[in-house]
């Protein structure tokens, strides 16, 4: 029986990281993308199907070529996951700079 891969297990490939900031900016192609990497296709087109089944890139035939786009919906699971992070480190950068505040006022 396959498992199906989630996002986190997709992003954890610095590969496929590098894979989806291309294509945050433009669809492209799998040969395109290997030259990109210098790679193989056969190796890009591995890490699409990874994005691609995760639902983190979505396929598109024009023609002969098949392109991808970034899936921005799917992105959403992984902001939010990182928001709850993003929230404690806020509140961590508050105090600091509250404490730098006073020190720097006790310095005067």
């Amino acid at each position: 029986m396959e498992t199906r891969r989630d996002v986190f297990q997709a992003i954890a490939d610095p590969t496929r990281r590098a894979i989806l900031l291309l294509l945050a900016s433009q669809a492209m192609t799998p040969n395109a993308m290997a030259e990109e990497f210098n790679s193989s296709r056969q190796a890009v087109s591995k890490h699409l199907q990874i994005l691609t089944e995760c639902e983190l890139v979505k396929p598109e035939q024009k023609g002969r070529e098949i392109y991808y786009h970034i899936n921005p919906g799917q992105m959403k699971e992984i902001d939010k996951w990182l928001e709850q992070y993003r929230k404690i480190w806020e509140t961590r950068f508050n105090q600091l700079d509250k404490v730098l505040l006073t020190l720097k006022k006790n310095k005067k």
